[in-house]
């Protein structure tokens, strides 16, 4: 039997490249497929807009954790992770009064943590307590947004959300939402 080494290596060349190239066209196909199901605007429940522009989340706009362990707490975030102190306030009002609210940044995110006043330790609005555990949504218009969730039954803390830019809710999984129209 006669092996011809050099017809072997071309088929076996051919067969990669015939191999690579249906790779190549699946994923291809996958990807355009995947962006497109992405970019549909065929969503049963739309939301509109004045204009055409539909009501939607645009981006994080903070998230704030309760602080359990201060010295732990900032360690972890500015040491290790890099995070910078950029503002901190006390905030005052009713469950709120003697917070501290430290505002912590890397690049465009910032992670609010807060320490309440021992007295109020235990304070916990209709929602939960806010201003702990929590992440805030920036949307681009919030008042039909918060009309569709009041007709799926979510709670929201403040009804006044159209001309205050802002409110807070408990998602599905107990987790609470905040929604904010600010820039």
């Amino acid at each position: 039997m006669k092996f011809d080494y050099n017809h072997s290596t071309k088929n076996h060349e051919l067969q990669r490249l015939i191999c690579k190239t249906c790779f190549f066209i699946a994923f291809v196909l996958t990807s355009t497929y995947y962006g497109f199901a992405q970019t549909s605007d065929s969503s049963p429940s739309e939301i509109e807009m004045i204009g055409s522009e539909k009501a939607r989340v645009t981006g994080l706009k903070y998230i704030s954790v309760h602080v359990l362990e201060l010295e732990k707490t900032l360690k972890l975030y500015r040491e290790i992770l890099g995070f910078k102190m950029a503002d901190a306030e006390v905030l005052h009002g009713p469950g709120l009064e003697g917070m501290l609210v430290m505002k912590l940044k890397a690049d465009d995110l910032t992670i609010g943590l807060s320490l309440t006043a021992p007295e109020f330790i235990d304070t916990i609005g209709p929602i939960g307590n806010t201003n702990h555990n929590h992440f805030m949504l920036k949307v681009n218009d919030i008042a039909p947004i918060g009309d569709m969730l009041k007709e799926e039954g979510y709670e929201l803390e403040n009804e006044n959300y159209a001309r205050d830019k802002y409110t807070f809710f408990v998602g599905p999984n107990g987790e609470i939402i905040g929604l904010s129209g600010w820039d």
